[in-house]
């Protein structure tokens, strides 16, 4: 087993899981994980997806391993992490990035089936995935679990119902999560992109990018998350946890 406490900003003998990994922010915090040393499990629904992003890292010299599941699917995953597990020795670190917004409109306007699927893939299914992934951070000593938020989780928005409150569940989860598995040493932490330029993102909408919810924070490429990323997952193991972190504005 490698030494728990990583040099700062290097990932050598860890090994993590992304989901969401096929595009957006997902792939860009995979790649950076993979140059930081991390042997990585890209996993997301779409097969092709996950395998191009797995092929890149290969074709960059990383190690990578790629796995077609539904977050929402216990099986699936549970089969990835012992994949990964066998290929790589074990598991470190889980980024819990995989959600979806396509419950569009208020309340009283929107599909409740999709208000329902929005809950169901982006907090029952991070849900699946960290429950999951506990015995195996046990079995390493410690770990890391990084929850992919929303500042719509903090503060709501007209509008975007469904995934305000799926965020907000996540944003509680992480904190309970946290206080169960202290004694473990296994931090779980929030990770607060804004408004990035994703297929999904608030930010692809020009009027909600004006919204004053989004008033402290900077439009940004899926890159400009992953020093954030890679610094929650290079923290040491007693490091901070039950904590939100967010990327702001950058001045001038």
């Amino acid at each position: 087993m490698p030494e728990r406490d990583p040099q700062p900003g290097r990932l050598e003998g860890r090994v993590a899981v992304v989901t969401g990994a096929g595009r957006g922010i997902g792939r860009a915090i995979a790649r950076g994980y993979a140059e930081a040393g991390a042997a990585v499990c890209c996993l997301a629904r779409t097969a092709s997806e996950v395998e191009a992003t797995a092929a890149e890292i290969a074709a960059g010299g990383g190690r990578a391993l790629a796995a077609a599941a539904d977050v929402r699917d216990a099986e699936a995953v549970a089969r990835a992490y012992e994949a990964t597990a066998q290929a790589f020795g074990g598991l470190d670190i889980l980024v819990l990035n995989a959600g979806i917004d396509p419950a569009r409109g208020r309340v009283g306007e929107c599909d409740p089936e999709i208000w329902r699927e929005t809950l169901e893939v982006n907090l029952v299914g991070a849900y699946t995935c960290a429950r999951l992934v506990i015995p195996h951070l046990r079995r390493r000593g410690a770990g890391k679990i990084i929850t992919v938020g929303s500042g719509l989780g903090h503060r709501g928005m007209a509008g975007r119902s469904a995934y305000s409150a799926s965020k907000a569940g996540l944003w509680m989860f992480t904190r309970v999560l946290a206080q169960e598995l202290a004694p473990d040493r296994i931090s779980v932490n929030e990770l607060i992109p804004g408004p990035v330029l994703t297929s999904i993102a608030a930010a692809a909408d020009p009027e909600t990018v004006s919204s004053p919810v989004f008033e402290n924070e900077w439009l940004k490429a899926p890159e400009d998350v992953v020093p954030l990323a890679l610094f929650l997952a290079t923290q040491p193991d007693a490091g901070p946890t039950a904590q939100s972190w967010s990327l702001l504005r950058r001045d001038g």
